[in-house]
Formats: C-alpha cells, sequence, structure tokens
C-alpha cells in the first residue's frame, strides 16, 4: 500500500528525529512494515476515537506512535496512507 506525507507529518518528523538516529531508524523500519501490511501485530494498529475518529494509529515504539488515515487516491482508485502526526503518546491524542 502505498504511504503520502502530509506536510504536518514532515515537519513533526524533522523536529522529533533531529538528533535522534536510533528514532530515525526504528522510524523508518516501522513505514516499511505499515507499508507491506499495516495490521501486522507488531505495529498495534488501532481505531481512534473522539476528535480523531476516523483516523488510525500505530506504534514506532513503547513511546512514540504514527497517526495515520486511509483514503482513496481518486486518479488510481486505489487506498492509500495518509499520514498525519507522529509524536509521544501524549502528544498525538
Amino acid at each position: 500500500m502505498k504511504i503520502n506525507w502530509s506536510s504536518h507529518f514532515v515537519r513533526e518528523t524533522r523536529a522529533i528525529t533531529k538528533n535522534n538516529l536510533p528514532l530515525l531508524n526504528k522510524l523508518n523500519s516501522t513505514l516499511e512494515i505499515l507499508e507491506e501490511n499495516p495490521f501486522t501485530n507488531s505495529l498495534n494498529t488501532h481505531k481512534l476515537k473522539g476528535y480523531l475518529l476516523g483516523s488510525w494509529s500505530c506504534s514506532i515504539d513503547y513511546q512514540h506512535r504514527i497517526v495515520f488515515d486511509f483514503v482513496n487516491n481518486p486518479e488510481t482508485d486505489e487506498q492509500e496512507i495518509l499520514l498525519q502526526s507522529i509524536g509521544t503518546h501524549d502528544e498525538v491524542y
């Protein structure tokens, strides 16, 4: 499944991984797994509630999460993943 990055996600990723190479490596591994199968047990993917209703979340590590949406590409009519936010549990929820 193709992954797209929102501009908000790009800014947050730069800030959170600026001086944290281990987190950047974990993020890259997580994105590879997410692209192959977003519901792999290791990602702990789950639906969100409240003001994030309709979005999904997966884990990078114990502390960090990615919030994303499944969207349809109007050109190809295929489902894609749109990365919305990244941060610690308290930052993204």
